[in-house]
């Protein structure tokens, strides 16, 4: 097959005959630019627009549910005691949240090349111990930021809550990843059945289960290892042995599968980089949190919206590049779908906040104004970002269903942060001050 080389050395992947395999399991197009069979060439504007928008509503829902699980659980005896698992929880849930999601940008693609079709067990087998590896790796990484945060403050370094950490955050980590990626295999599976669109729906509901059940199985485990490890170390010593073992086996498997193999390969740095990118948002929102007490319920809503949709956006992107549809007529329907959809679904989960009375901030007509400015620069920012972001990653030879999504939610939180801190700037700057609801 011909290629040619980029100036960082990669391969840049050139249009052969439509029955060739790529040197990264992907079916290659012919050389008139027509994709394989694909039912969804000529997909409705209309229809796209409800798949992706009922997605983002069950996302958004998924996440007022994890953060009521969080205020449930922070009564339990572990939080209380054992404090660094706050600083977990953010890191944990960012981290296996870009994971799932790169797993279900792949594997729409995969369904959009009619591999599901022919090679469906190497598929599922490949991806399977793929995310098991990273998984276990990023769950020890999350335990480790976590027990360095909270040891820096008071220079006190306990052996019992370090390991309690890296155990139940090691532990979470592989039991979500298995049961997520199952779960996600099993709706593109469906969704390419019922003739919808996987690109247009696996990556919202990823990142609403992976939120909602990484943080019930953390809390969980949590929980059932706080007491045995209040004594001794020998059985959190056993998980992460454990965890670690797994990691050259599944590593290997991954390697060896046609399938994985470069989303073994690029896969790391993007998802290590994304949290170095959050961990700025983090100061942000530190800062603003302490001004603003309003801040904190709409961070969840601005963040998770806009990551959401900028991952449905990479997605899609790089799936027609792969299949070699235009990219500008999909670029354009996409984002102009996208950016309509974020009026109606802030709104929705504005009054939502509203109706709880969960905030401390009326829901005033200049309010909504000054929020949703904010909420629509994000979402059109990230849109551009991600548009250029997956036309240089491909031109360099990397596949960006591997790399871009950690990339684009990262700096989702980041832009989020940063705006809605500067809207609670500008509406205390009016005279919009109203910070008594919910108290």
């Amino acid at each position: 097959m011909n290629r040619s080389k980029s100036s960082n050395g990669k391969m840049l992947k050139s249009l052969t005959f439509e029955t060739d395999m790529d040197a990264d399991g992907y079916r290659l197009i012919n050389s008139e630019n027509k994709p394989p069979d694909i039912k969804h060439n000529k997909e409705n504007a209309w229809v796209a627009g409800v798949q992706m928008f009922i997605s983002f509503l069950v996302a958004g829902f998924g996440m007022v549910a994890a953060s009521l699980l969080l205020d449930f659980v922070q009564h339990w005896p572990v939080f209380k005691e054992v404090s660094e698992v706050y600083i977990l929880v953010p890191a944990l849930l960012g981290l296996k949240g870009n994971l799932e999601m790169t797993l279900a940008s792949r594997l729409s693609t995969h369904a959009h090349l009619g591999h599901l079709d022919t090679h469906l067990g190497e598929l599922v087998f490949g991806n399977l111990c793929l995310i098991q590896c990273q998984a276990v790796l990023v769950g020890f990484l999350a335990a480790m930021a976590a027990v360095a945060m909270g040891w820096i403050p008071y220079g006190e370094f306990d052996i019992h809550h370090a390991m309690l950490l890296c155990a139940s955050s090691v532990l979470t980590a592989s039991l979500a990843s298995f049961v997520l990626g199952l779960i996600m295999i099993g709706v593109i599976v469906i969704s390419r059945m019922i003739n919808i669109n996987p690109d247009n729906i696996a990556t919202p509901i990823a990142a609403s289960l992976g939120d909602l059940s990484t943080l019930a199985l953390l809390s969980w485990i949590a929980s059932l290892l706080y007491n045995p490890l209040g004594t001794s170390i020998v059985l959190s010593s056993i998980i992460v042995i454990i965890g670690a073992a797994l990691v050259p086996v599944c590593g290997y498997i991954a390697w060896k599968n046609q399938f994985t193999r470069q989303a073994l390969d690029e896969g790391w740095v993007p998802v290590v980089s994304a949290m170095v990118i959050s961990s700025a948002g983090g100061l942000i929102l530190d800062y603003t949190v302490s001004k603003y007490k309003g801040v904190a319920v709409f961070q969840l809503v601005i963040n998770g919206i806009g990551g959401n949709m900028v991952a449905v956006h990479a997605s899609r992107l790089s799936t027609s590049l792969h299949t070699g549809q235009k990219e500008s007529s999909v670029i354009g329907k996409t984002t102009k779908l996208l950016l309509v959809m974020v009026i109606p679904g802030q709104l929705i989960f504005l009054y939502t906040i509203g109706f709880l009375r969960a905030g401390h901030t009326s829901l005033t007509v200049v309010f909504i104004l000054v929020y949703m400015t904010a909420a629509l620069t994000q979402v059109f920012l990230l849109l551009t970002i991600s548009y250029y972001m997956v036309m240089w990653m491909w031109k360099l030879g990397m596949d960006p269903d591997n790399s871009a999504i950690p990339y684009l939610t990262a700096l989702g939180d980041l832009l989020g942060t940063a705006l809605l801190g500067l809207a609670f700037i500008v509406l205390d700057f009016i005279g919009d001050k109203d910070a008594d609801v919910g108290d």
